[in-house]
């Protein structure tokens, strides 16, 4: 059984930037595929940007790519997400998510999720 749990996250202007951490627990956390969601209000959990288990391969939703920037430090079983030039339509419920076995770029079919965390960004 693996926790995430998500932190940073809170109210900022646009054009500001957040960065969100996920800490793991588990001695496998170095071995998973890890990844961010997001929930806007109203709409669907979309995929945001997902990382390899050694941080070689990285992979973003096309609309973010340039402003987000994800990380894991497997030392510290966290990952993270640098959010730049924040937009309001950026605001939403931010998911941090693993899954097991070989690199999943869209993290399909993820095995843990975290609570979530929430992300307002106010124009």
């Amino acid at each position: 059984q693996v926790q995430l749990v998500e932190s940073g996250g809170g109210l900022v202007q646009a054009g500001g930037s957040l960065r969100l951490s996920c800490a793991a627990s588990g001695r496998t956390f170095s071995t998973y595929t890890m990844g961010w969601f997001r929930q806007a209000p109203g709409k669907e959990r979309e995929f945001v940007a997902s990382i390899s288990w050694n941080g070689v391969n990285t992979y973003y939703a096309d609309a973010l790519k340039g402003r987000f920037t994800i990380s894991r430090d497997n030392a510290k079983n966290t990952v993270y997400l640098q959010m730049n030039s924040l937009k309001p339509e950026d605001t939403a419920v931010y998911y941090c998510a693993c899954k097991k076995g070989g690199y999943s770029p869209n993290i399909s079919g993820a095995n843990y999720w975290g609570k979530g965390i929430l992300v307002t960004v106010s124009s």
